[in-house]
């Protein structure tokens, strides 16, 4: 007997790639024997409406196809149910992907690594942020960061990672330090200047800057990066390196890992998983095993002493 999946398509990704990958990646659930339905919406509203509904029908899988967007959505739709989720990562950034060690831009052989761990192949449960009833699985952004990433947005005419590279040469020019109030767990708030916060439970965001790039993915604990109060000659050199994650070891940059953090400051917008969270102050929780990843297996782990 087969087993009835759930394409989740967003025909959009990655300049049109989610909809040509939709037929590799359903081709290949087929040919392992699985029945697949497909499933878009009309925009991101009614997508996340169907992808629930699918879970709530009792689908046997969520697959997601597209960028880290359509993957935010599904999150929406699967995040503390027994449904795994698939990924066939098409997008432009793909972080979420990239943090699993998934494939990428790849859909038949994506397909194939689902099709494989719904027969008994790997199946790791990560853990997820929550936001109130809001769920991200790479890295929620605030300060420079989220900045750059407004700014990154509304540059329409390039893609990928060099919009970003444009975006930070652009904020720069308006660069000044945020005064943030912080409580990590629960712990007393305190106020800190900083460039930026970054808040990890994956590794990267804005297609592989890998800002938290110690985050592991179920440890239950968020890594905070927190990116002190510079000048921007040192910004200008700090981060190139997020991109290697080797920034972590310059003096202005601090880690926490925390299971819990409120962070507040004026006129900051917050995004996770390149996604807009809303303006600060918010509070983000580290939810253990929250959801089951198609495919991603576990990382070998030292036994330490």
């Amino acid at each position: 007997m087969t087993s009835e999946i759930t394409l989740f398509v967003n025909p959009t990704a990655g300049r049109g790639r989610g909809a040509r990958a939709a037929q590799p990646a359903a081709s290949a659930l087929r040919d392992a024997g699985f029945s697949v339905r497909t499933i878009l919406g009309e925009d991101a509203d009614d997508a996340l409406r169907r992808a629930r509904d699918a879970v709530a029908e009792g689908t046997g899988a969520l697959i997601a196809v597209g960028g880290d967007g359509l993957m935010s959505l599904a999150l929406q739709a699967v995040a503390g149910t027994p449904t795994p989720l698939g990924v066939v990562a098409v997008g432009t950034g793909n972080d979420f992907a990239r943090a699993l060690d998934l494939p990428i831009r790849d859909p038949a052989a994506a397909g194939r690594v689902v099709a494989d761990a719904l027969k008994g192949g790997p199946v790791r449960e990560i853990d997820l942020g929550r936001v109130g009833d809001r769920w991200f699985g790479s890295v929620l952004a605030s300060g420079f960061d989220s900045r750059v990433n407004d700014r990154g947005n509304r540059m329409r005419w390039v893609g990928g990672r060099f919009k970003y590279d444009l975006a930070i040469l652009a904020e720069l020019a308006a660069f000044k330090p945020i005064t943030y109030r912080i409580t990590l767990d629960n712990g007393p708030a305190h106020e800190i200047e900083a460039t930026l916060i970054a808040v990890g439970n994956g590794t990267a965001y804005g297609g592989g800057m890998r800002i938290c790039a110690d985050a592991v993915m179920d440890d239950g604990l968020f890594d905070v990066t927190v990116v002190g109060e510079c000048s921007r000659t040192t910004l200008l050199k700090v981060f190139p390196q997020v991109y290697k994650g080797t920034h972590l070891s310059h003096p202005v940059v601090s880690v926490h890992r925390v299971s819990s953090i409120t962070l507040e400051a004026a006129g900051i917008t917050a995004y996770a998983d390149g996604e807009p969270l809303g303006g600060l102050p918010l509070t983000a929780t580290c939810v253990p095993r929250a959801v089951r990843v198609l495919g991603a297996a576990s990382p070998a782990r030292s036994t330490g002493d």
